[in-house]
């Protein structure tokens, strides 16, 4: 999910580094792999990549460590670039450059932006970015390596193992990137309740079949994945890894008694409540479905067969009903009915008869599915021991009725009263998920995020299984007062099948010899009390003898169950004083324990703190307050640091002038194609524009530069208007790719998002975000709802603007358009529509009498009539355009273009094109 801006700044090593005598001096003797190890074209080597994570109760510390060498005889970036699961804190990372440590601390935000300011020698930045998995995000860095330098990459996390759906699941991304001499995943898991069971998946594929083993004991697990170096390769001769993936453990732990599970250590107290065998409590379910038109094709179709699976696990004590939205909200039935199978079976029909189309009015489906909620429990419709919930499905932002989402917010609190929960699941790029989850944080829900594709049904049946079987409710957590305090949360709504509900605290060890907990709940049939002692020296002896067990991790669960309780108490806070408070306890809490938070970052610098990098978090509150979640990112480079004076270009008024000279259109004239797709060629020489459209086919690719000898390739592929006018059907630009192939590098660019991709490495933005990728000495600049920018190193650069169209228009569709500087440094070999100008031709006009629009162009030995016209740029009024002076050339710019336009067809984005 691209739900947060990407933003990255990469410079080269500190020059200060460089004058020291015998730093870059080639030794990599102690690592004993030159001539060992396997090389890409880059000649980066990989000697070593190591995985290893302890789970001690729950807790799950990993650390991520990569060995590598620049084999190269030039200086070249080196990325490390793992995933990270979100929700988890980064508490420490390493590099260890040719002997040269470099270890980090965690600053108050503006503190750390201050010091890095100061720094005598600024390095490159750090960050966290956010992927499109799932559950995962990016941290990335990129170091520019001289040759024979060897590099050391280490990564400290950790996380609370949460269960769902009677297991715990630890998810640990193994993304190497190329083959390691060395390869190694280590996981070991200490469970002092004792281990069920211990499973692994095979998550990375049938290739590593049986090199996975499992030691298990009575309280403690450990399993090793060590694939060799020809095990990793995808095929026998093959010097690509097979390794990218999820390692996955799964795990349960016994139970003894209903009451949970306390475990005291150091101080701190955690309990573990997940009681069994109980009888479901029935439940009133409102299922409010957003059939908005952006929920077309694939999204719609996955989401109606999701819920007719979904309608078909509801349980016969179940009461239910459907309510469907876009502009106009409508119910399936007007109050909740009993899950009959004649009623399920009635409810999937009217489900398979929904058409997306119109607006979205959030704010009105909510509140009537409240209406209805509230109302049963008024009539007495309500079992007393029932779980009322509302499940709501959407893709967008709120587009008709209410549209402020505090105060959307704001009348769904109000209106559900504390009575039941509200869950939320945010279907692809351009949600909110952001206000969807804090909508659900406010009403006793939770939210997650999943992306429009062929997994979308899967990942709602999973979420819908999470909550679907409540087993209590009204639950309360008591405790002794006078030895327990900061307990991070003691009551809770409900508590749900499958899943754990965990509670910690502080105890006063000194004064206590047992600690006490009394949980109080209400059940399918009765009201339970459930209670259970702990001796406050039974974990001492157990802990204290594996030397693989964190001595730390009471403190540190607490810490994690506390920045994200206050996390969440944050984003729904009514008022901005009370706002304040909360963040200084988080930052306070995230200095203390020494973890990355949104208002902390992490400085990076040597022993001489003479070297400095930066790792921090956006400013927008919007993109980084999610509980738990890290965002890092530096500050974005000025306009005039890194992107080209041309992507900012003011525009200089055109007049109709009757010379042959045309005016340009600003201070640096650009060859664009845009709208129908209308081409400008800007001819610098002869300071000339001329202009050209093709018209062809939907899904058709035209290439617009294919250079072999810098390995550069442009293409964009047409989209049709929705439908036909005056016999001819509109074409424009829906999807534009760029194919850099020396650095392996695509970048695809829709009118929803953009992808960057390296091998199997993909990481996408949407055009609700604005920051920036580096990747290889490659810029993506994404400027929010407007342009891209793409620049190669100081050789090349493009821009890619986003036009939208009224969703609802009759004809229009959103489109692109491409901006391309003639100072571009292609090769003599480029082609393509613009390419080949790269190489100005000769062009002269004649106009026989100067009123007349129509004058005689003598281009490459053709002569043919143009015509005096005006087309637009659309870099600096994005609505109405600035108008060019330009000749224009007839019948799809034959005679100005070699060959025919037909020949610049391309079989894929990223194809090269064969020379006409």
């Amino acid at each position: 999910e691209v739900e947060n801006l990407i933003d990255l700044e990469l410079d080269g090593f500190p020059s200060s580094s460089k004058a020291r005598k015998g730093r870059y001096q080639r030794s990599t003797s102690d690592w004993g792999y030159v001539g060992d190890l396997v090389e890409d074209d880059d000649k980066i080597g990989l000697y070593s990549y190591k995985v290893q994570s302890t789970i001690t109760s729950r807790l799950a510390n990993t650390m991520i460590q990569a060995k590598m060498v620049n084999n190269a005889k030039r200086p070249q970036p080196i990325m490390f670039d793992v995933q990270v699961p979100k929700g988890a804190f980064i508490d420490n990372f390493t590099m260890d450059i040719n002997g040269i440590t470099f270890t980090s601390h965690i600053r108050e935000k503006s503190e750390a932006r201050k010091m890095y300011a100061q720094a005598k020698a600024k390095g490159k930045a750090a960050g966290i970015v956010r992927s499109n998995a799932l559950d995962m995000e990016n941290f990335q860095t990129e170091v520019n390596v001289p040759p024979g330098m060897r590099i050391q990459f280490q990564l400290h996390y950790h996380e609370m193992i949460r269960r769902r759906l009677s297991s715990y699941e630890h998810v640990i991304s193994v993304k190497p990137g190329r083959l390691a001499k060395h390869m190694e995943v280590d996981v070991r898991i200490i469970e002092p309740q004792g281990l069920r069971y211990v499973h692994v998946p095979n998550s990375l594929g049938d290739h590593f079949s049986g090199i996975t083993t499992i030691s298990k004991g009575e309280k403690k697990a450990h399993v090793s994945f060590k694939p060799t170096m020809a095990q990793q390769r995808k095929c026998p001769k093959c010097s690509s890894t097979a390794v990218d993936g999820n390692f996955v453990v799964q795990y349960d732990v016994n139970r003894e008694t209903t009451g949970g599970e306390l475990e005291i250590f150091n101080g701190y107290f955690i309990h573990f409540f997940a009681p069994e065998n109980l009888d479901p409590l029935p439940k009133n379910i409102l299922f409010v479905i957003d059939v908005s038109g952006s929920m077309w094709g694939l999204k719609m179709k996955q989401t109606i067969e999701a819920m007719k699976a979904i309608l078909s696990e509801l349980r016969a004590a179940d009461q239910f009903s459907l309510i469907d939205f876009n502009h106009n909200v409508r119910c399936w039935r007007d109050n909740l009915v009993s899950a009959t199978p004649s009623q399920v079976e009635d409810a999937k029909k009217y489900i398979q008869t929904i058409h997306p189309n119109g607006g979205t009015n959030i704010n009105e489906a909510l509140l009537r599915a409240t209406f209805i909620l509230n109302e049963a429990k008024s009539l007495g419709m309500l079992d007393p021991n029932s779980v009322s919930m509302i499940v709501l499905v959407s893709d967008g932002d709120p587009t008709v009725g209410e549209l402020k989402l505090t105060a959307i917010q704001k009348n769904v609190k109000q209106s559900i009263k504390d009575e039941f929960s509200l869950f939320c699941l945010g279907i692809g790029f351009d949600v909110d998920y952001d206000f969807l989850q804090r909508i659900a944080i406010d009403n006793r829900g939770m939210a997650q995020r999943i992306f429009g594709n062929q997994e979308t049904s899967l990942q709602m049946k999973n979420f819908y299984n999470q909550v679907s079987t409540p087993l209590l409710k009204k639950i309360q957590f008591n405790y002794p007062q006078e030895s327990v305090s900061d307990v991070t949360q003691s009551s809770f709504h409900n508590y749900f099948g499958g899943s754990e509900i965990v509670v910690a605290g502080k105890v006063d060890t000194e004064n206590l010899q047992h600690l006490e907990s009394v949980v109080t709940a209400t059940a399918a049939n009765a009201e339970l009390v459930m209670e259970t002692l702990r001796d406050v020296e039974e974990l001492d002896g157990f802990m204290k003898k594996d030397k693989f067990a964190d001595p730390e991790f009471t403190r540190k669960l607490w810490a994690y169950l506390t920045v994200n309780q206050m996390m969440a108490e944050r984003n729904a806070a009514p008022t901005a004083a009370l706002k304040r408070n909360i963040t200084k306890s988080i930052l306070q809490m995230s200095l203390d324990h020494h973890i990355v938070t949104p208002f902390t970052a992490m400085l990076i610098e040597n022993a001489e703190k003479d070297e400095i990098m930066l790792a921090d978090q956006p400013k927008d509150p919007r993109k980084g307050c999610c509980p738990g979640t890290l965002g890092l990112t530096p500050n974005a480079p000025s306009n005039n640091k890194g992107i080209p004076a041309w992507a900012n270009a003011t525009a200089v008024p055109v007049s109709f002038m009757p010379e042959q000279r045309s005016p340009p259109v600003s201070s640096l004239s650009i060859n664009r194609v845009d709208n129908d797709p209308h081409f400008i060629i800007h001819l610098p020489k002869s300071q000339k524009n001329i202009c050209f459209n093709i018209n062809s086919e939907p899904g058709k690719i035209l290439n617009l530069v294919s250079d072999p000898d810098t390995g550069v390739v442009v293409n964009g592929q047409l989209v049709g208007a929705k439908k036909a006018e005056n016999k001819k059907l509109n074409t424009y630009f829906g999807k534009i790719g760029f194919y850099f192939k020396k650095k392996g590098l695509k970048v695809e660019i829709t009118t929803e998002t953009i992808t960057l991709k390296d091998g199997s490495y993909a990481i996408t933005l949407t055009w609700a975000d604005t920051g920036h990728i580096i990747r290889k000495q490659l810029l993506i600049s994404v400027k929010k709802e407007s342009n891209v920018t793409i620049m190669v190193g100081e050789e090349m650069s493009f821009m890619v603007l986003l036009h939208r169209v009224w969703k609802k228009h009759p004809v229009n569709v959103d489109f692109l358009g491409i901006y391309i500087p003639p100072e571009n440094q292609f090769s003599p070999a480029a082609h393509g529509l613009i390419g080949q100008f790269a190489s100005e031709p000769e062009v002269s006009i004649h106009q026989q009498a100067p009123e007349k629009p129509q004058a005689i162009m003598e281009v490459k030995g053709n002569k043919f009539t143009v015509t005096r016209g005006v087309q637009k740029d659309y870099r600096t009024d994005r609505v109405l355009g600035t108008d060019v002076l330009c000749w224009f050339v007839h019948n799809s710019g034959k005679g100005f273009i070699d060959g025919h336009y037909r020949d610049y067809l391309v079989p894929h984005l990223y194809s090269f094109m064969k020379k006409p």
